[in-house]
Parts: C-alpha cells; structure tokens; sequence
C-alpha cells in the first residue's frame, strides 16, 4: 500500500485507541462516588497491519487499578460496617480530568494526521488528473 493508505491507517488507530480511553475516562469520572467503584485502567499495544504495513495502535486489556480505595465515615450510609466505615472509590477526579484532556488532545492531534493525508491524497489526484 502507499505512503497515504499508511498514514490514514495509523492515524485512524490513534483515534479508536483514544476514543477507547476517553470513553473509560468518562466511565471512571462518573462513578467516583460510587462506593467499591475501582478505576478502569487501558494500555495501548502496538499491533502491525497486514493489509497495509503499517504500525498501528489498538488498545489492550481494561485492567482494574489494585491501589487502595479510600475509607469513608458515615455511620448512616447503608454500606457502613461497625465502625461507621465504608469502602469508597479510588478515583481521583483532577487525575482523570488530566488524563482525559491529554486523549482529546491527542485524538485531536490524530485527526488532524488524517485530514491532512487525506487532503494530500486528494491533492495529488488533482494533480494526476490534469
């Protein structure tokens, strides 16, 4: 395949692979307070393409984050053991804000690779056209 094809190919990875994180992201943002709730974790592998050639990105397993979640007194909560505790999450929401701004940015950044291939692409068509 082309130099083009490789580019939209890889491009294209790079945006499903953070569509994928983003969509954990939110997963994770929205259930901060939910007690027991662990944080969604995904790693990207790096997978060649047999069609094309070209390297490109998919994300790996979800994996469960093992640190240890926060304890919470509320005596009236209805999870609360004896002690009036109660296992709350370990999501820290200004690291998962950080974490989904740097997906947008670089799912940005990927469409932007892509639009720009393509505009190349069709350029050079242009061009062969005439």
């Amino acid at each position: 395949m082309n130099d083009f094809t490789q580019a939209l190919t890889v491009s294209a990875s790079g945006m499903r692979a953070q569509s994928a994180r983003l969509r954990h992201l939110s997963e994770n943002i929205s259930n901060a307070d939910t007690p027991g709730y662990r944080r969604k974790l995904i790693a990207f592998e790096t997978v060649r393409d047999r069609e094309t050639g070209a390297s490109k990105v998919v994300p790996g397993p979800v994996r469960l984050d093992q640190t240890e979640r926060q304890r919470i007194f509320d005596p009236s909560h209805p999870l609360a053991d004896g002690t009036g505790h109660y296992t709350g999450s370990n999501v820290n929401l200004l690291i998962e804000i950080a974490d989904a701004r740097e997906a947008q940015r670089s799912y940005e950044a990927n469409l932007k690779m892509f639009d720009q291939a393509r505009q190349m692409s069709a350029g050079l068509m242009d061009l062969l056209r005439k």
